[in-house]
């Protein structure tokens, strides 16, 4: 990916962090998923396989877009600002709390 693809992907976290839309995390990725509420993913460059499969799974149920990041999840913590990895991110739909 060129690097100012990956800008941008970063730029769209950091305004989406800011929106409020963005749920960071597996566990509550996935819920997001299972309930329909979820219009785009995010996954980190190293993300564990397993994550990746439950991911694809339910995308089959709710068609949502995936962005295949090429930062690690450490990275991605950073850029989220947690002392933490982060693996997957979810994007909840407009109107969505």
């Amino acid at each position: 990916m060129p690097k100012n693809q990956i800008d941008s992907v970063s730029g769209e976290i950091k305004k989406l962090l800011k929106s409020k839309r963005l749920i960071i995390g597996t566990q509550r990725t996935l819920k997001g998923l299972k309930e329909g509420k979820l219009q785009r993913v995010y996954v980190s460059s190293n993300c564990p396989a397993s994550v990746r499969q439950d991911i694809a799974h339910y995308v089959r149920i709710h068609p949502v877009e995936i962005v295949e990041m090429e930062q690690p999840n450490e990275d991605v913590g950073v850029l989220c600002k947690k002392p933490f990895l982060i693996s997957v991110l979810g994007l909840l739909k407009e109107g969505t709390a």
